[in-house]
């Protein structure tokens, strides 16, 4: 069968987008010998070329051929921001002029990267930008990893750790977001172990089932913010019809498939979610159970009307849940200076406005 080597647009195929057996494919088509599929892959995955022409132990003919077939995808920096904690923000753009944010956090020799599984969301959030700002596309495989291979160049370090936190709900990108956390797993990807690559979901109960078949051991995360089935109904429309009892029940599920213990991200809002009711439902919802609960003071977001809570309610939600055998504990947002705290990312910048 011929290799087609555009794709349902007319366009040409990102070479990175293609498996194994299909570059080899493709390499065995243009009358070159299978072993060049193994260097290419190394030069795209391993030395993260942007260019056919940097392949340098690629014959001259292949490479031509490559690129009249295939191009080599990749980004483009709009913006970089920087933070007074040394966090750095960046818009990005991809080839067809989408856009999507994604954060650099050094700590000491570490570097974590937050990055989009979406450009924009429609989960609707009230206390998200992204949420507020809409939806463009999902991400593919290729798109979600460069935005780690990006920072990582940026900073020049390696990345240690990736939460998929920026942009987007992950559940509903569901394969390109394995596609991408197994290309950074991979020893021929990043080589970033799987206990360091975390998912964040809203709660897509039926995702979150399938994602504790995976047999690898990827962190989940679950934006919960309000164990009251009202409150986080009016917080997170997008996914009022999963009701909380039906995730206390599948995060058993999970657990019990897994023994990984998950965390629960909840951002406190005043006078909002960080009532006496408030806190004895989050009680009730983790007591007994394997998790963690992520306490975030809520970034404020330019129009909102919702304002964070206190340090001293969140000391108290700490000590309460300690009370009930959950640990907690409240989460340092970084870059709130730049907007690239918890629930600020956006496709905008101010230099559009």
């Amino acid at each position: 069968m011929p290799f087609n080597d555009t794709d349902s647009s007319g366009r040409k195929l990102d070479l990175r987008t293609l498996s194994h057996d299909r570059l080899v494919a493709l390499v065995t088509e243009l009358g070159q010998p299978t072993f060049r599929a193994k260097q290419v892959e190394d030069w795209v995955w391993k030395k993260h070329v942007t260019s056919f022409d940097e392949m340098t132990n690629v014959p001259a003919a292949l490479r031509a051929q490559l690129a009249e077939h295939c191009t080599l995808g990749g980004t483009s920096e709009l913006v970089r921001q920087i933070s007074a904690d040394g966090s750095r923000k960046y818009l990005l753009s991809y080839e067809d002029g989408t856009r999507a944010e994604c954060v650099g956090m050094p700590t000491r020799n570490k570097l974590a990267v937050c990055i989009s599984s979406q450009a924009g969301c429609r989960m609707g959030c009230v206390f998200c930008a992204t949420g507020q700002g809409g939806f463009s596309r999902s991400l593919t495989s290729t798109e979600i990893y460069d935005q780690v291979v990006h920072v990582s160049e940026d900073f020049q370090t390696r990345a240690s750790s990736v939460v998929m936190m920026g942009q987007g709900e992950p559940f509903n990108n569901y394969d390109e977001v394995l596609k991408a956390l197994r290309m950074l797993n991979s020893s021929d990807g990043l080589g970033i172990g799987a206990r360091h690559l975390t998912v964040s979901t809203c709660g897509i109960i039926p995702m979150i089932r399938r994602f504790s078949k995976e047999p690898e051991q990827f962190t989940l995360a679950v934006s919960l913010h309000s164990a009251v089935q009202a409150t986080r109904n009016v917080l997170m429309p997008g996914v009022k019809k999963y009701s909380l009892a039906h995730l206390h029940e599948v995060m058993g599920e999970y657990v019990e498939a897994t023994g990984r213990r998950p965390t629960y991200e909840y951002a406190l809002i005043g006078g909002v979610n960080d009532t006496k009711p408030e806190l004895d439902a989050l009680c009730d919802f983790c007591r007994g159970t394997l998790s963690h609960v992520n306490l975030i003071q809520l970034n404020d977001l330019e129009g909102s009307k919702l304002k964070p809570s206190t340090d001293e309610k969140a000391e108290m939600f700490v000590r309460r849940l300690a009370q009930v055998g959950v640990e907690a504990t409240v989460r340092n947002s970084r870059g709130n200076d730049i907007d690239a705290a918890c629930g600020q990312l956006s496709q905008r910048h101010n230099a559009d406005l």
